[in-house]
C-alpha cells in the first residue's frame, strides 16, 4: 500500500520530529515534512490521489490542513486518514482514542477504521469542532510562541486576558428544523462538533457517524459565573437555563452585530454568516481502543 505522511515538524513542543521520521520509515511512509505556511494542504492535495493511507502529523490545525486538501483533491473515497498527535492539545486525536504517536503508527499496521462524518463550514471542511466566541477569540491570540512556551495553559492564559474585554455576540441560529429548533440572542461562546462536544456529563466525544452536528451555546451570563455554571454542566452533569444545546443535520449561523472569528479545527475564519453542513460518513480513518461509535451507549 502507498503511505504518505505530511508532518509538521513545528506542532506541539516541536520536538517530535526525529521520532517520527524514524517511525515512519519502519512503517513504510514517504515522508513529507512542512517549510511554510499552505504547504500542508498542498502536500495533501498533491499526493492523497495516489496513497492508500495519508498520515497527517501535528495538531488539529494540522489536521484539519490535510483532511482540507484531500477534500479538494476528491480523493476521500480511495484514502484512509492517520492521525499521528503532535500538538498542543491534540483534541481530536483523543476523540479517536489515539493518545500518543506511538499508538498511532501502531494502528496503522493494526487498527480499526471508521467512516465518520465530514463538516463544512462555508464550504471549509472541519473534523472536529467550530468554535465562535470566547474561547475562538482567545485562540486567535494565541501565538505560535505562548504554545510552544506554556503547551495547554497558553489557551487558559489568553482567554482570562480576553474574557475582561468580551462583550459577547449577538446571533440567530436556524437548524434543519428551524420551527422547533433555533435559537437567538447574546451569547459568549457557541460551540459546533462534529467529533467534539460539551456534554452535560460523559465524556466529550460526540457521536461522528451519525450525521448530526452537536450545538452548544452558552448565554451571556457575567464570566466567572457562566465559567462556573459550565464546570457543573461539565463535571456534575446537571442542566442550566443559561446553556443551550441543539442537533441538526445543518445550520446557520447569522451574526447581528458586525463580524466574529469561528475557529474551525483551530483555523481562523472572520464572517457575520456561516452556513454548515455533515457529509456523513465519507472520511475513513483509524481509531483507537478508546474511540466509541455510538459513546452515549458506551
Amino acid at each position: 500500500m502507498s503511505r504518505v505522511l505530511i508532518c509538521n515538524p513545528n506542532s506541539g513542543s516541536g520536538d517530535h520530529a526525529p521520532q517520527v521520521r524514524e517511525l515512519a520509515d519502519e512503517h513504510g511512509f514517504t515522508l513529507h515534512e512542512t517549510e511554510q505556511e499552505g504547504d500542508t494542504v498542498e502536500f495533501a492535495r498533491e499526493f492523497g490521489p495516489d496513497a492508500d493511507i495519508v498520515a497527517a502529523c501535528g495538531g488539529d490545525g494540522t489536521i484539519n490542513e490535510v483532511v482540507t486538501g484531500l477534500y479538494e483533491a476528491d480523493c476521500l473515497d480511495t484514502t484512509t486518514l492517520a492521525v499521528i498527535p503532535a500538538g498542543t492539545g491534540n483534541n481530536f486525536a483523543s476523540q479517536l482514542g489515539i493518545p500518543n504517536i506511538e499508538t498511532a503508527f501502531d494502528l496503522v499496521d493494526a487498527g480499526e477504521v471508521r467512516h465518520i462524518d465530514l463538516a463544512l463550514a462555508n464550504g471549509r471542511p472541519f473534523v472536529n469542532s467550530c468554535v465562535a466566541g470566547l474561547t475562538a477569540e482567545a485562540s486567535a491570540e494565541t501565538t505560535p510562541e505562548l504554545k510552544s512556551k506554556y503547551g495547554i495553559l497558553a489557551y487558559v492564559f489568553t482567554t482570562f486576558r480576553t474574557m475582561n474585554d468580551y462583550e459577547g455576540m449577538r446571533l440567530a441560529i436556524e437548524t434543519d428544523n428551524a420551527i422547533t429548533e433555533s435559537w437567538s440572542g447574546k451569547a459568549v461562546v457557541a460551540l459546533i462538533g462534529n467529533a467534539r462536544r460539551f456534554p452535560a456529563s460523559g465524556g466529550t466525544q460526540a457521536n461522528v457517524e451519525d450525521g448530526l452536528l452537536d450545538v452548544t451555546i452558552a448565554e451571556e451570563r457575567p464570566t466567572m459565573e457562566l465559567m462556573g455554571e459550565a464546570a457543573v454542566s461539565r463535571f456534575l452533569g446537571s442542566e442550566t437555563a443559561h446553556l443551550h444545546r441543539l442537533k441538526s443535520k445543518s445550520l446557520t449561523i447569522s451574526v447581528l452585530d458586525g463580524t466574529t472569528h469561528f475557529s474551525l479545527d483551530g483555523e481562523m475564519l472572520e464572517t457575520d454568516h456561516l452556513t454548515i453542513e455533515t457529509l456523513p460518513q465519507v472520511l475513513s480513518v483509524f481509531v483507537g481502543e478508546g474511540y466509541e461509535p455510538v459513546p452515549d451507549e458506551a
